[in-house]
C-alpha cells in the first residue's frame, strides 16, 4: 500500500508533499522521579519549567521533556516498558567535553565511558543520568556548532 492509497496519512503529510518533515520537536524522557530529574538537569545549570508534573527544557530548536516513566509507557502504548534511546549533546571543543563530564558527574550521573578520541577525529565521552538515560557528549570538528548550539549535519556525498 503506498502513500497515495492511503487516504487519511496522505492527507496528514500533504503539507510536506506526502513526506515528513526531517525534525524532531521533542525528547521525553521517562523518568522515576520527576522532581529528582529535574534538579539533576537544572544542577547542569538547565532551566525548566514545570506544567502538571511535566517539566520541559528548551533546548536551542527542540524540547527536552521529564515526564513518569509510568505515564510516558502508557501514554505510548507499551505498558511493558519503553526501549532505549542515546541523547547526543555536541560541544565546541575537547576541554568542553571535560567539563559538562565533570558537571554531569558532581550532579550525580555515572560516567559510563570517559572521554576519549574517537574515530570521526573528535572526542566524545558519556555518562547516564539518574535514570539510565545515556547521554553522549562529544566535540565533533566535523559538525560546527552554530551560535544557538544547532548542528548542521554536512553533505556526505552520497
Amino acid at each position: 500500500m503506498s502513500l497515495a492509497t492511503w487516504p487519511p496519512l496522505a492527507r496528514r503529510c500533504s503539507r510536506y508533499g506526502r513526506r515528513v518533515e526531517q525534525r524532531v520537536s521533542l525528547i521525553t524522557l521517562g523518568v522515576e522521579d520527576v522532581r529528582r530529574s529535574r534538579a539533576f538537569y537544572e544542577q547542569l545549570g538547565w532551566r525548566g519549567q514545570e506544567v502538571e508534573g511535566t517539566v520541559f527544557f528548551q533546548l536551542g530548536g527542540l524540547a527536552l521533556v521529564l515526564w513518569g516513566r509510568d505515564l510516558l509507557a502508557e501514554d505510548c502504548g507499551v505498558p511493558d516498558g519503553l526501549g532505549g534511546a542515546a541523547l547526543a549533546h555536541n560541544v565546541r571543543s575537547r576541554a568542553e567535553v571535560d567539563r559538562v563530564l565533570s558537571a554531569a558527574g558532581t550532579a550525580g550521573a555515572s560516567i559510563s565511558r570517559a572521554a576519549r578520541d574517537t574515530f570521526y577525529g573528535g572526542y566524545a565521552g558519556c555518562f547516564r543520568d539518574l535514570d539510565g538515560h545515556v547521554w553522549e557528549i562529544a566535540y565533533n570538528p566535523g559538525f560546527p556548532l552554530a551560535d544557538d548550539g544547532s548542528i548542521t549535519v554536512p553533505d556526505f556525498g552520497s
